[in-house]
């Protein structure tokens, strides 16, 4: 299930690049980003009411710019602070021995990165930015101050990183239960999903990770993720052009577990094979077990 590409040698975050526009650009203080509790609060998806103590608190946190490319955090660095993601498209990863890549997750606006790190005061995993990003610095120990002055805020924290655990889990069960074509139609879901909770279109996005860190994301190779893409292409599901994805039917994505077999495509890699699903209403259905061996 491992993957045999490496990451790039790690450079320094750069305040370089140029502002984002309404809560991304946060408020300039000496040169530098920032956003308040309630801001982030907001990112995080944190209900806040007016009369809410944290609505009114001034503490500060920074934002920090990365290049697609670099790295946020690495395996058994010391931890000491959370990240969210603002902007942007980052990669979470497992490194072997050998320095072969096992994608956790693609964390996007919203995301909270690090967590991992809490247990053993070391980072767990690795992070990747994937695109240009930006991030906002939490400070373990300044949450935990917080936490306790703001009972609300430490529960609310608490919530928030059971999302997390939730998604994984979810995952997991995914890659046990579904094929090949059943884990690529609800990856493609997931990102519509939440590109429609970020306020862009469901329908139609840009990939912003190689096939190859897909397949080690989902337990697949290279070469079956994009004979996948073609085959839901193929049946109208999706309309693929390079890295721009358009979803047509989001519906059947979401409760497809296989496609029928073709003379293109007779086998998949590592899920058996695959029977074909009565289609009903236009559309491939859910209705059969799926079968493999």
């Amino acid at each position: 299930m491992y993957s045999t590409k490496t990451s790039e040698v790690r450079p320094e975050p750069t305040s370089s690049l140029p502002p984002l526009n309404g809560l991304e650009a946060g408020r300039q203080r000496q040169g530098k980003l920032w956003s308040n509790l309630k801001e982030v609060c907001e990112l995080l998806r944190i209900p806040v009411s007016h009369n809410s103590s944290i609505a009114n608190e001034e503490v500060l946190f920074q934002h920090v710019q990365f290049k697609a490319g670099q790295r946020i955090f690495t395996t058994d660095q010391a931890f000491d602070m959370l990240y969210i993601v603002n902007s942007g498209f980052v990669k979470t990863v497992l490194i072997d021995e050998l320095g072969n890549e096992q994608v956790l997750s693609f964390p996007m606006k919203s995301d909270l990165l690090g967590v991992d790190g809490i247990h053993s005061k070391r980072y767990a995993s690795e992070a990747v930015a994937l695109s240009d990003c930006d991030l906002i610095l939490l400070p373990f120990k300044k949450l935990t101050a917080l936490g306790r002055s703001h009972v609300e805020f430490e529960h609310a924290m608490y919530s928030v990183m059971s999302r997390e655990l939730v998604r994984e889990q979810s995952m997991i069960c995914m890659l046990g239960t579904l094929s090949a074509e059943g884990r690529v139609a609800r990856f493609l879901v997931s990102l519509s999903d939440k590109f429609a909770q970020m306020g862009y279109s469901s329908k139609m996005f840009n990939l912003r990770m190689t096939r190859h860190e897909i397949g080690s994301y989902l337990g697949l190779t290279l070469e079956t993720v994009s004979r996948t893409l073609s085959a839901l292409n193929e049946v109208g599901l999706i309309s693929v052009d390079q890295k721009t994805i358009e979803l047509k039917d989001i519906d059947a994505l979401r409760t497809l577990r296989r496609l029928p077999p073709s003379k293109a495509r007779t086998k998949e890699d590592g899920v058996g094979k695959i029977k074909a699903a009565p289609k009903k209403a236009g559309r491939w259905t859910d209705a059969e077990t799926l079968t493999t061996h």
